[in-house]
């Protein structure tokens, strides 16, 4: 949301900076001045906040802002709106609104994808400890009920020591399947330990029974098996 809300400012800080410039422009009495130079400010505004595309139409709808300017300004020829030198300002408009509109999108992508990494664990491909507190902490602000379930894999250690660690890693990524199977949409299912589990369920204490049974059956072909411990959150024990 706050992201959301700083790229609206941005785009209305741009907006007020075109109007500004195509306004000073007008005013001025000095063409040598430059001040059509300025329209490259909200070009890389508007681009910072967007992608390549909307970086190109920025840079269009400058040098239109510039064309117009040049044809009501009482300072300048209105010959000077259509000449070799406003196609080279519509081409560096465009370039430079395309290229810090794709790098900034891309950095932007980078940066999500870098967030979503941080808050998986790497062997299972569920939530991580980090994860976990993250999603507690949500479910306790928002005062919504919820279940806490704990899940310890059985016999992690023996099946390291008898098959190598990594059947141990296939063992926790099966887990992790299964829990994520058994439970809804928007819980959460995080390995917070070496063979623990952890789901914020949004389930009421009578049907975790349920849930746990159906996720040692879903782990009965694969030789697996969970023990469990669970408490509701406040709201849901009352």
């Amino acid at each position: 949301a706050a992201s959301v809300h700083m790229r609206q400012l941005v785009l209305l800080l741009a907006a007020a900076c075109y109007a500004g410039v195509f306004a000073a422009f007008i005013a001025s009495d000095n063409a040598a001045l430059g001040i059509g130079h300025l329209f490259v400010l909200p070009i890389c505004m508007v681009a910072l906040v967007s992608d390549a595309l909307t970086g190109l139409f920025a840079g269009v709808l400058a040098t239109a802002l510039y064309i117009v300017a040049v044809l009501l300004a009482p300072h300048v020829p209105s010959s000077h709106a259509v000449t070799g030198a406003s196609l080279i300002r519509l081409v560096v408009y465009v370039a430079v609104g395309a290229l810090i509109g794709f790098y900034a999108n891309r950095n932007r992508q980078l940066v999500e994808r870098l967030k979503a990494l941080a808050g998986l664990d790497h062997v299972t491909g569920v939530g991580n400890a980090r994860s976990f507190d993250e999603e507690l902490a949500r479910r306790w602000t928002a005062g919504r009920p919820f279940s806490l379930v704990l899940a310890d894999l059985d016999s992690l250690t023996e099946i390291n020591n008898t098959h190598g660690h990594a059947a141990g890693n296939a063992a926790l990524k099966r887990v992790g399947e299964v829990l994520t199977q058994q439970a809804g949409s928007n819980d959460c299912v995080a390995r917070i330990g070496g063979d623990e589990f952890a789901v914020v369920i949004a389930l009421g204490v009578e049907l975790l029974p349920t849930f746990m049974a159906a996720a040692n059956r879903s782990l009965v072909s694969d030789g697996l098996s969970l023990t469990f411990g669970a408490t509701p959150s406040p709201e849901a024990a009352v």
